[in-house]
């Protein structure tokens, strides 16, 4: 696994992985017409994510798709996943790394916390700056970093980079 441009993480999915994505693809794809339809594509994402769409998620996916076909073709659907597989992946190292600071299972973050992550990860890293980042960090002010806050700097460093 890597960081791509953006700071997204890529990866080629494992062959087992892509096994079970076409055979997913398979079984939901109803009477062999060689592509899934909205509902077909619902149930794929039911059985590799463990959740039903919402109907923006499932329209975004078929108008991404070639309009001169009548569902999501294999390779489309390939694709689909896997993106979505990383954005989870990515989603994940974001929730860990927070979960990490967030030494007393309080869900957020005080300058507390930051100044002990940062001493154990950055030593050297003058306490001004933490204070800085901490700010930048703390949008509304509170003393008090959200997981929600600290994801959107943690997208928004990787996009910096």
């Amino acid at each position: 696994m890597f960081l791509a441009k953006g700071g997204m993480r890529t990866s080629e999915a494992d062959p087992s992985e892509h096994r079970k994505w076409v055979e997913v693809f398979k079984a939901c794809d109803e009477d062999n017409k060689g592509y899934l339809s909205r509902e077909d594509f619902k149930v794929a994402v039911v059985m590799l994510f463990g959740y039903k769409p919402f109907k923006v998620e499932a329209d975004a996916v078929m108008s991404s798709i070639n309009q001169n076909t009548s569902g999501i073709l294999l390779g489309d659907f390939l694709h689909v996943v896997k993106k979505k597989k990383e954005t989870q992946l990515y989603w994940s190292e974001i929730r860990h790394i927070f979960t990490a600071f967030d030494r007393h299972y309080r869900g957020f973050l005080t300058v507390e916390d930051f100044k002990k992550a940062f001493q154990q990860v950055a030593p050297k890293l003058p306490e001004r700056i933490v204070l800085e980042v901490f700010r930048e960090v703390d949008q509304d002010s509170d003393g008090h970093v959200s997981f929600k806050d600290f994801e959107y700097a943690m997208n928004h460093g990787q996009n910096e980079a």
